[in-house]
């Protein structure tokens, strides 16, 4: 029998006035699953993590954590864990002080408290500061600490948004470490992130959101195979915007415009790289000069463009 998932979303719909910001989102994670949430700003994102929270009620559809509806259930709520993408420390409070009052507030009963912050600090690689103030812990360091005061209550559910945001690569790799000792002990992970590279390494699936409804779901390969076929991946930058009959070509030759930059052009090489110099005759002879030609191998950075038309990351 297959377990119930620890979270499931389905059709949810919410609009604010006669803006549309989830148009029948479905999502499940199940246990020790991470599941990477992408979109472009305005993508109905924020508002899904606001009603997983039960901080949202959605005009239809429902949510359900361990089976409950988080806006209904305290014990769905308390099975949630969030990990904000600010700080969210008392920054004139100690790293233990900090976890001490974060566990309370979530419920951990007094006598397993103790352990449960020396626990914290351990896997955190935090004891030596267990006494030290936030403010004079570096940005990394704060990371982490804001990791283990959303996971001390042993959650089902660990929602995390930008994770890793603004610290630096070493800081990076120890989060990323914490994430996955998290997921092997069955905790059910989604993240928000703008971090593609993050994605691509740490999830073992990838939901994209465009305009409130969800445009892709599945792993990295199936992604990549659902866009390119076995293809690699070209871009082109044109000179000029393409005129009417130069949009018609460049869709038949199976290219995507970004949305915000009508210069820019992606999507799967058909044919090879034998077939480059082909694709140059045609586009000169329809007067459209490329300034740039990239061939690469496609990644989950093609992948979002293909689906959503733009380009995300933090780089």
């Amino acid at each position: 029998m297959t377990a119930s998932p620890v979270l499931e979303v389905l059709d949810a719909r919410k609009s604010y006035g006669e803006r549309e910001a989830l148009k029948g989102v479905s999502l499940t994670i199940g246990r020790g699953e991470i599941l990477a949430l992408l979109g472009p700003n305005g993508a109905g994102k924020t508002t899904l993590v606001r009603a997983i929270c039960g901080r949202l009620a959605l005009a239809s559809g429902s949510v359900r954590v361990s089976g409950a509806d988080p806006r209904a259930s305290l014990e769905a709520r308390r099975r949630l864990g969030l990990v904000p993408q600010e700080i969210a420390l008392y920054p004139e409070l100690t790293a233990r002080e900090n976890l001490e009052i974060f566990g309370r507030l979530a419920g951990v009963e007094r006598r397993a408290l103790g352990a449960k912050v020396d626990e914290a600090l351990e896997w955190t690689a935090l004891e030596d500061r267990a006494h030290e103030r936030i403010d004079r812990l570096s940005g990394g360091m704060k990371r982490r600490l804001n990791l283990a005061a959303g996971a001390l209550h042993d959650p089902e559910l660990l929602l995390l948004d930008e994770p890793t945001v603004g610290v630096d690569p070493g800081a990076r790799e120890l989060i990323h470490d914490l994430l996955e000792r998290l997921c092997r002990r069955g905790l059910a992970i989604l993240i928000t992130t703008h971090d593609l590279d993050q994605a691509a390494e740490l999830a073992d699936r990838i939901a994209i959101l465009s305009d409130g409804r969800k445009c892709a779901e599945g792993s990295l390969q199936e992604l990549v195979a659902a866009s390119f076929g076995g293809h690699r991946e070209v871009w082109l930058t044109l000179t000029n915007p393409p005129t009417a009959s130069g949009r018609e070509l460049l869709t038949g030759a199976g290219l995507t415009a970004a949305s915000d930059e009508p210069l820019s052009w992606s999507g799967p090489l058909a044919g090879g790289l034998e077939s480059l110099a082909e694709l140059g005759s045609r586009l000169a002879a329809a007067g459209l000069p490329v300034a740039e030609l990239r061939v690469r191998e496609p990644g989950l950075r093609g992948v979002f463009f293909h689906f959503t038309g733009r380009e995300l990351g933090l780089s």
